[in-house]
């Protein structure tokens, strides 16, 4: 039986993360969620991937959450950071409601 994975209060109100968990399964999870922002197939800019790492965070650190989705094999890039592609994972099932 696969475990659900809960986000939600790492989350602001409009889905964009306030802070990185510590827990390295919610992180991981977290990170899931922002790789879903990728397509898959797309190959990106790291000026495009920094935009899209910005636009999803509140903490202004897009840096951090670029480096964390590569390191956690989320996301793909070329040796000389030119090209980024969203890694074609299983991933875990998460949810973004809180326990009741």
């Amino acid at each position: 039986m696969e475990q659900i994975i809960k986000i939600k209060q790492f989350l602001d109100d409009s889905g964009k993360v306030k802070q990185l968990p510590q827990k390295q399964k919610v992180r991981h999870a977290l990170l899931e969620y922002l790789a879903d922002k990728f397509e898959l197939g797309r190959t990106y800019s790291e000026q495009e991937v920094n935009g899209i790492c910005d636009l999803w965070h509140t903490f202004g650190d897009y840096f951090l959450i670029r480096r964390e989705l590569v390191d956690h094999g989320l996301l793909c890039r070329e040796q000389d950071g030119s090209r980024y592609w969203r890694a074609q994972t299983a991933g875990q099932e998460t949810e973004l409601e809180h326990d009741s």
